[in-house]
This record gives structure tokens, C-alpha cells and sequence, in this order.
């Protein structure tokens, strides 16, 4: 009898198990007619606020860029929270009148507003490396463009409102904000940051591992392993790419959990230790305040 296949999955790439991890959350929080004279800025959130426009049209402005028409179904997102101003206007309105009340007249245009969040940031940006904004232009080829396939679907479920819409919507813009990261990291020029480093078929294991396992007592070498690369070259590269030593992306990674650990659960700091490779809990405390700049009893308190 021949063996039968493996019908499970393998384990997780590297990038699903950071989004894991990061405890990413997508929310739709608008779905309306803008009409008249009309600007918003939904930035300095401390989250990645995006707009989509449902119908008709919008201007986006962003300084250092000339305005740019948003047609209906295409999409813009900040991964760095910057701000901006989207209006009716190709002229850029005065920033008293942005987010103020609009008036009642004019053409409509409907806009689907959201935000992305990381609920467990790391202490160090993943979304550095991608531009200030993206803008996503699905009006063309759109059979051949999944984020606009997502993007159709979105604006279906809005329109029809059967049972479950509200969290279809979020979980939507979720897939959206997978595929803005696929089409950045495989089509942009993004040689750089630890997103790059996930989609290298060789680093991405390495950071796959310690993401997956940070309580191992990793080394150097254990980790050049995970790359199958020899250890020099390894740090090399890693080093270029990321921004960080290994070890130092390691050690950020360990606190940016125990510090979640700390903010979400009654663990002891003792257990966190551990479950962040370090037998000792007095070892811990000093790399958790050498690193985040506060002991870890202030996160608990708070």
C-alpha cells in the first residue's frame, strides 16, 4: 500500500506567524457620502489608517506630492501613520477646514474608512521600510488584481448588509492589508527591513525561528543554521538587511513579548523569564530595562 499524501499544512511562513504574533486587527469605522466641500485627516493615530473609495472621487493630498485623483475602488494607506488630507478638492484646502463639518451640496462621493493596529507593537517599526503612503489604483485589469477582487467583495457586503457583514468587513480589510505588504515587498523596491528579510527565503527562516521560539537559547551559530548560511555571512547579511544584529533583534523580539505578556496576563515575571530564554529572572529584568528603558513592574502596575 503506497503512503497517502500529507493533507496538513506545513508550518507557518514567517510572515503569517509575525502578523500572529503582532496580534495585527483590521476595522472598518466608516462607510459614508461626502458631498459638498469636504477634507479629512485621520492621521497621528498611533494605528495605519487607509481609505477606499467606494464611488465617485477624491483628491489625495500629501506633502512633497502633487495631488493625486482617487477614482472609485482605488485605495490609499499610511503604514507610518503619516498625515494627510483627502478632499473634493484638487486644491489643497486650509487645514482649519480639515475635519470640520462639509457642506450639503455638490457631487457625492462615498468613502469606506479603517485602520490597521499592531495590539502587540514591537519596540522597533516592521512598516519602516514602505513608503509614507501607498496608493493602490484598481480601476485597470482588475480580474487580474486581487487586492481589487477583496475590494469588490468589501463594498458588496457593505452595500447588502446580510447577517455577519460587520465582521466579513474587517476580516476583508485584513486580506487587504496582507496583499498591500505581498504587492510592496515582491514588486517595490524594498531591499531593506525586517519585511524584506521575511519574503528571503533564507533569512525568513532564521527570523521565522526566533519569532516561533524565542525562549530557545538561541546563539549565533544555531540561528546561521536556521538560515543554512555559515555564521559570518549570516550576521552579515542580517545585519544589512534588518537594521539589527541577530542577537539584537533577539533580545527586542523577547522583551516586545514579555512586555505583551506583562500588559495581558497574571504570569509571574519569573514565568515570563523563562518563556523569554532566561533562567534567570534577575537576567531578564535587566535586559527588559536595558532594552525598554523601564523595569518591567511599571508595565504590570499599569
Amino acid at each position: 500500500m503506497s503512503e497517502s499524501p500529507n493533507i496538513y499544512l506545513s508550518d507557518p511562513d514567517p510572515l503569517s506567524v509575525l502578523l500572529t504574533r503582532l496580534d495585527l486587527k483590521a476595522e472598518v469605522y466608516v462607510n459614508g457620502d461626502f458631498c459638498g466641500a469636504w477634507a479629512i485627516d485621520t492621521g497621528g493615530s498611533k494605528r495605519i489608517p487607509f481609505h477606499l473609495v467606494g464611488s465617485g472621487s477624491a483628491w489625495l493630498h500629501f506633502d512633497g506630492k502633487d495631488a493625486q485623483q482617487l477614482n472609485a475602488h482605488d485605495l490609499v494607506v499610511f503604514p507610518n501613520d503619516a498625515h494627510h488630507i483627502i478632499s473634493n478638492s484638487k486644491a489643497k484646502p486650509a487645514l482649519e477646514l480639515v475635519n470640520t463639518p462639509m457642506s450639503n451640496d455638490g457631487d457625492i462621493t462615498n468613502m469606506v474608512c479603517g485602520f490597521f493596529e499592531f495590539r502587540n507593537p514591537l519596540l522597533f517599526p516592521i512598516l519602516a521600510a514602505l513608503p509614507q503612503v501607498v496608493v493602490i489604483k484598481t480601476g485597470e485589469k482588475q480580474d487580474e488584481n486581487r487586492i481589487a477582487f477583496l475590494i469588490k467583495q468589501m463594498l458588496n457586503e457593505l452595500k447588502y448588509e446580510r447577517p455577519g457583514f460587520y465582521t466579513a468587513i474587517d476580516q476583508m480589510a485584513f486580506l487587504i492589508f496582507i496583499e498591500v505588504v505581498r504587492q510592496q515587498v515582491e514588486v517595490g523596491d524594498l531591499s531593506k527591513g525586517v519585511l524584506s528579510a521575511l519574503f528571503d527565503p533564507r533569512l525568513g527562516k532564521a527570523l521565522n525561528a526566533i519569532h516561533q521560539r524565542p525562549e530557545s537559547a538561541w546563539t549565533l551559530e544555531g540561528l546561521a543554521q536556521e538560515a543554512f548560511m555559515s555564521r559570518s555571512t549570516f550576521a552579515d547579511v542580517f545585519s544589512k538587511t534588518v537594521g539589527l544584529t541577530p542577537m539584537k533583534y533577539l533580545t527586542q523580539w523577547r522583551m516586545s513579548q514579555a512586555r505583551h505578556l506583562l500588559k495581558t496576563t497574571q504570569l509571574s515575571v519569573a514565568h515570563i523569564a523563562q518563556k523569554s530564554g532566561y533562567d534567570s529572572e534577575a537576567a531578564f529584568r535587566k535586559a527588559y530595562r536595558n532594552t525598554l528603558g523601564e523595569p518591567p513592574g511599571v508595565v504590570r502596575a499599569h
